[in-house]
């Protein structure tokens, strides 16, 4: 367990430090290749065909984590498997560049690269709607691409990392509603909302306790708001960042013809340029505290098995319990 806190530790360093390699070489965008592949071969308009195109994804990606852990040990390849699914660096600069051009002044710039992080369109958003976009996109992603591969690395090493990998990306290629893949699509959509289910929830915990005078506020809003939101995952961590920042979030979003209605959620003001990076900072500060208890965690559990348990009437005596202690 200590190994594979700083296996966790080590991945998210190689993220933090060195960021996302090249697309020709990244695993993550091969794998992508490869379904879009298989996808030509295989598509049919049913559920089942759906099913057993995830099926063979996901299986494929966990087979290829035991293969990993078979080769390196299950704590090389714990890190290699982190550093490959995190991307928390990548989804910081770029919402910190989309924040920069809000805080600039230069609303058609940001109008421009805002769909490198949602699906929404874009073209004719105010301030307010760019920076509500991005910090909702930071949210989300902090849970798909930061706090649940931490998770999963912790149960399960290189291959539950690499399956939650693995389901996030086919989720994003062909979980959508949309003729195409209202059937094709709906196994990949609904794996995606089951593995990250506890993760999301877990990350609205860490935002909480990275945000003490604000936890109150988080659980009532999460509580109160998260529903409305159309995915399961994405309305508890918005709610909690929407919380924790003192902002409000939500609201309705265009897509193509489409427009999606994701309730209000929060209390506070409309976001603005500044929150970007407040909300930037909020998943830092959530990442490095996971981490840490992931680091932690192991060593404190191993320590209390070796603390005596006192009974009444015997503080201040010395028992024994594997050797001599004073209770």
């Amino acid at each position: 367990m200590r190994a594979t806190g700083a296996a966790i530790a080590l991945g998210l360093a190689i993220d933090r430090f060195v960021g996302e390699p090249p697309v020709a070489v990244h695993p993550v965008a091969r794998f992508g290749q490869a379904m879009t592949a298989l996808e030509t071969q295989w598509y049919r308009n049913s559920k089942t065909a759906g099913v057993v195109f995830c099926a063979i994804g996901v299986g494929g990606a966990t087979l290829i984590g035991v293969g990993l852990q078979r080769l390196l040990g299950r704590p090389a390849a714990t890190a290699a498997a982190v550093s490959i699914a995190v991307a928390g660096r990548m989804l910081g600069r770029e919402a910190a560049a989309i924040g920069d051009l809000l805080a600039a002044g230069d609303l058609a710039s940001a109008r421009a690269r805002l769909p490198s992080l949602v699906g929404r369109t874009a073209t004719h958003l105010s301030e307010t709607e760019v920076a509500r976009a991005v910090i909702e996109s930071v949210a989300e992603n902090s849970v798909d691409a930061v706090i649940a591969p931490i998770m999963w690395a912790v149960i399960g090493g290189a291959p539950l990392v690499l399956a939650h990998r693995a389901v996030n990306t086919l989720d994003a290629m062909v979980g959508h509603h949309s003729p195409r893949y209202e059937r094709f699509g709906w196994a990949s959509a609904r794996l995606d909302d089951v593995a990250n289910w506890l993760p999301a929830r877990l990350a609205a915990i860490t935002v909480a306790g990275v945000r003490p005078g604000r936890a109150n506020a988080i659980q009532r809003v999460v509580r109160r708001d998260a529903a409305q939101h159309p995915s399961p995952n994405g309305g508890v961590i918005e709610s909690a960042f929407a919380a924790a920042l003192g902002i409000r979030l939500g609201g309705a979003n265009r897509y193509g013809d489409v427009i999606e209605d994701r309730g209000v959620l929060g209390d506070g003001r409309r976001a603005a340029a500044g929150d970007v990076a407040a909300a930037i900072t909020l998943m830092n500060q959530a990442t490095a505290a996971l981490a840490a208890a992931a680091i932690a965690g192991p060593l404190l559990w191993q320590r209390a098995r070796f603390v005596p348990r006192c009974l009444p009437g015997l503080r201040g005596q010395r028992v024994q319990r594997g050797g001599s202690a004073l209770c």
